[in-house]
């Protein structure tokens, strides 16, 4: 929810997620570590006409020493050149030794001795980088009882499941329902098309949204304006592609918390994103503490009296401290999500964002994540080239401390790097 995993892994995802950014003042950006894959633009400068962007790869990963000329005015500029070595350190200590680069597509696979992350780079004129992302990382998978063991390490508690068209692969706790952050959003998806299969609605039906209706990022609709039209579709779209939170609550307003309490009754009232974040504020403690105490009636009730609350300020939300995630989230299983994102994986709109899986590697992939601090959920429904279907959901939960991203992303790649080599 709070749009760390967006910004962090994906071309977006509600709080999550993860995302491409293309700042105005630059036409690449770069995505720093593996833990937040945030992007941002970076440049070198350099005159040699030899350098191609494998070797300026291969440079920054084997260099005893990475020098600013080797990237733009505009990246050092923001970026500075002992972050990128901070980083490119912290994807070894992670990965292990430095090995090869290899083509990846259009873009590339940097190599090392424990696995390798997908980067992208972009080099001007004058060989200098101007772009430069690095995506999650990839962590070498021997087996599925090794991703098993891995997750079963992390502390807190972990669901984890995987399953090959019906039969199921590996599971941990995946009967177990956990906090999921906006993976949630994939239950307002199965809500919508159910109306929309049944006749009530149309995907091209248009809604009109105001002030009441906005809620914080992740998305870009809390800084549209007031009257805006939209269709159904376009709402859904953004509600997967980026999380919009904006776009979440207004089909959630339009198809009534009724219909999405049926399809969920352990998520009683069906909070909207907006009243998570005010919930949430620091402001009202007092609040958040009644809510949690209340039964089902008068929960609803405070929630009508929450309307009048004016939104947190959203930098509250940018630390790393979890609030209340073991009451006031929205809770699902493994196979729950399985079930979920397998009635709406054949939507084209489920695979504009594909997540953490390697395109080049799938058929077909459709995906959600959500996280906020101490909450990570990653779900995929992936068509492979096998012919077979997966599904492949991991969560965790720590209330007490902020999570090791990079290392749940690294696991969670490596396993759908494994079960694309299946036969």
């Amino acid at each position: 929810m709070f749009s760390r995993l967006c910004l962090t892994i994906f071309s977006a995802i509600f709080w999550f997620s993860g995302s491409l950014l293309f700042p105005d003042s630059a036409k690449a950006v770069v995505n720093l570590p593996p833990q937040h894959l945030a992007e941002t633009v970076v440049q070198n400068k350099t005159s040699a006409e030899t350098v191609s962007p494998k070797t300026a790869l291969e440079r920054l990963f084997t260099a005893k020493e990475i020098k600013s000329y080797w990237f733009a005015p505009i990246f050092v500029n923001q970026i500075p050149v002992e972050q990128v070595t901070l980083i490119i350190a912290d994807i070894k200590k992670q990965l292990g030794t430095y090995q090869e680069v290899k083509q990846n597509g259009n873009d590339y696979l940097i190599i090392l001795s424990k696995g390798s992350v997908p980067t992208k780079i972009v080099l001007n004129s004058k060989k200098q980088i101007t772009g430069l992302l690095f995506q999650a990382p990839n962590l070498k998978i021997a087996s599925l009882e090794k991703a098993l063991a891995e997750f079963k390490a992390l502390p807190g508690k972990v669901s984890f499941l995987v399953k090959e068209d019906e039969s199921t692969l590996a599971e941990l706790n995946s009967n177990n329902p956990l906090a999921v952050g906006s993976a949630f959003k994939l239950a307002v998806l199965q809500a919508l098309q159910q109306e929309i299969t049944l006749g009530k609605r149309s995907w091209s039906d248009v809604v009109t949204f105001n002030a009441e209706s906005k809620s914080l990022p992740s998305g870009i609709l809390q800084n549209w304006p007031d009257g805006s039209l939209l269709t159904i579709q376009t709402l859904a779209t953004l509600m997967i592609s980026v999380s919009d939170n904006t776009a979440t609550d207004i089909l959630i307003n339009l198809l009534g918390k009724d219909s999405l309490e049926l399809i969920s009754p352990r998520n009683r009232p069906f909070l909207t994103t907006r009243e998570l974040f005010v919930l949430k504020g620091s402001q009202n403690r007092k609040l958040l503490e009644d809510y949690r105490k209340a039964n089902l009636a008068k929960r609803k009730s405070l929630l009508v009296e929450l309307a009048k609350f004016p939104l947190p300020d959203v930098r509250e939300f940018e630390g790393t401290n979890p609030v209340a995630i073991d009451s006031l989230e929205w809770f699902f299983t493994a196979e729950e999500l399985c079930r979920a994102i397998k009635e709406v994986e054949n939507l084209p709109l489920m695979g504009v964002n594909p997540g953490l899986a390697n395109p080049n590697d799938w058929e077909k992939i459709a995906f959600k994540g959500g996280s906020e601090p101490g909450v990570l959920s990653l779900t995929s429904w992936l068509q492979g080239k096998n012919g077979k279907n997966y599904c492949v959901v991991a969560t965790w939960n720590n209330k007490n401390a902020s999570l090791d991203e990079s290392k749940f992303f690294a696991t969670y790649t490596g396993v759908l790097s494994l079960l694309a080599e299946r036969k």
